[in-house]
């Protein structure tokens, strides 16, 4: 490719090169960004739930995993809208700020607590849960902020 918003096809056959423009906002994540942030994220998540629904733990110890990927999950979505907000001018009260800082640290606690005290779990499979879990959160996060920036480039227009 000879630039970001060109895209050259082979026409089949005849050998012909064409570039045509490729419909992205100025601002906007490419596609390949977008795509490999919601690859993330599901790989992150269906790993996780896998690895949760696969195990022999008991039903409440799945429930308390389950209920700490739920919480991080929206615990960092809401901080990087709240952290974006800030910076972008737009109003964010300070005990929204402040409790959106403390579910994602909750969450984080919550999980490496849990992984700690799991006497039942080999280590391979504790860092299998701290990795995906990991991964799920920040993927949430750049989701979020592609979902975000896609939006913003649009209504530039």
């Amino acid at each position: 490719m000879s630039n970001d918003n060109e895209l050259i096809l082979n026409k089949g056959e005849q050998n012909e090169i064409k570039k045509i423009k490729v419909e992205r906002k100025e601002g906007e994540p490419t596609s390949a960004f977008k795509s490999a942030s919601w690859g993330a994220l599901l790989v992150g998540v269906s790993a996780y739930l896998i690895g949760l629904f696969n195990s022999t733990m008991h039903l409440n110890e799945k429930g308390y995993y389950f209920a700490i990927l739920i919480l991080g999950l929206y615990a960092a979505v809401s901080l990087q809208k709240a952290v974006r907000d800030k910076d972008e001018g737009i109003p964010v009260t300070n005990i929204y700020y402040g409790i959106s800082w403390i579910a994602l640290i909750v969450s984080l606690s919550l999980m490496a607590i849990g992984l700690y005290n799991a006497g039942s779990m080999v280590l391979s499979q504790k860092g299998f849960y701290g990795m995906s879990f990991v991964l799920s959160l920040f993927a949430a996060i750049t989701v979020q902020k592609n979902i975000r920036d896609t939006q913003r480039a649009r209504e530039r227009d």
